[in-house]
């Protein structure tokens, strides 16, 4: 049975801010510092890989892809989505291919999904815009070595919400193989009350139908593996959305890997994915075997 969330308005307005419970920076420089460390991973991803930019997927503004294409693009080759964070309401997919350099030199292409943040976007509709965006794909490359996807924080779930969709409303059943989740927030009511939600106005209905944990369906036959991870520095309620999220899916017959990353906080814990070296990197690298 899932645990209420028993703290206090203001003990929840700290476990919700990721930037406090960084122990290399303070508050505003951890963020600052993040949002520079991504733009500045992109400009050299663009500047060394072969691109297709701002592809529309659907008519809304907010609604374009970027994507990295391998040296060699013939042939089949898995496509990984990369799905942004900044609490729904910043960043965007023009500082979202920093991972491409090491995936891309393994033959994977790696797309970076742009939606409309709040609060111009509304929740019910990111959703489905990142949704769009995974048929879109499907449709442009039908020799795809199966989907995966990785999303960080608030694109970790909406990662999520893509592994709940109904895709018999969507005419295309897509081959999602994998998915990598990182430091995600799986269950939206607690932050209800919280400044996150100032920007996303959120009813505790649209919180209640957008949060993964509460619309987890059963593990498709064909099988996806998904891995949540989680940082060293994440907050208490952070480990605990992952870990409860996890048992979730695992409960419900999907195949699930936790990881707990020692000394990573919120905001290098996917920084790092730039680096050839690191873990998430790797698991992205061994594509298209099973995570």
């Amino acid at each position: 049975r899932r645990r209420r969330n028993r703290c206090r308005p203001q003990a929840l307005e700290e476990q919700y801010s990721p930037s406090r419970w960084s122990p290399r920076l303070d508050s505003d420089t951890v963020i600052q510092a993040h949002m520079a460390a991504m733009a500045a991973g992109t400009r050299r991803a663009r500047a060394s890989t072969q691109t297709a930019l701002h592809v529309p997927y659907g008519a809304g503004d907010g609604e374009k892809l970027d994507i990295y294409l391998p040296p060699d693009p013939a042939g089949p080759f898995p496509v990984l989505l990369y799905i942004h964070g900044g609490y729904w309401q910043c960043l965007s997919k023009d500082e979202s291919g920093f991972a491409a350099p090491p995936l891309v030199s393994q033959g994977v292409v790696l797309v970076a999904v742009g939606y409309d943040t709040a609060p111009r976007g509304h929740m019910d509709a990111m959703v489905q815009q990142v949704r769009r965006s995974v048929v879109f794909l499907v449709k442009r490359f039908p020799a795809a070595r199966g989907v995966y996807l990785c999303g960080h924080s608030a694109g970790a779930h909406l990662a999520a919400m893509v592994l709940s969709t109904d895709w018999t409303e969507y005419g295309v059943v897509p081959d999602i193989k994998g998915a990598v989740l990182v430091s995600g927030v799986y269950d939206l009511e607690p932050i209800l009350h919280t400044y996150v939600n100032d920007p996303l106005n959120m009813s505790r209905e649209v919180a209640r139908r957008n949060s993964p944990l509460l619309c987890v369906p059963p593990a498709a036959p064909a099988g996806c593996e998904v891995l949540v991870a989680v940082a060293q520095h994440d907050s208490p309620e952070f480990h605990r959305q992952s870990q409860e999220y996890g048992q979730a899916l695992r409960a419900a017959g999907w195949s699930v890997s936790m990881l707990d990353l020692s000394g990573v906080d919120h905001f290098d814990i996917v920084e790092k994915l730039s680096e050839d070296s690191y873990v998430l990197t790797q698991v992205g690298e061994e594509l298209p075997s099973p995570l």
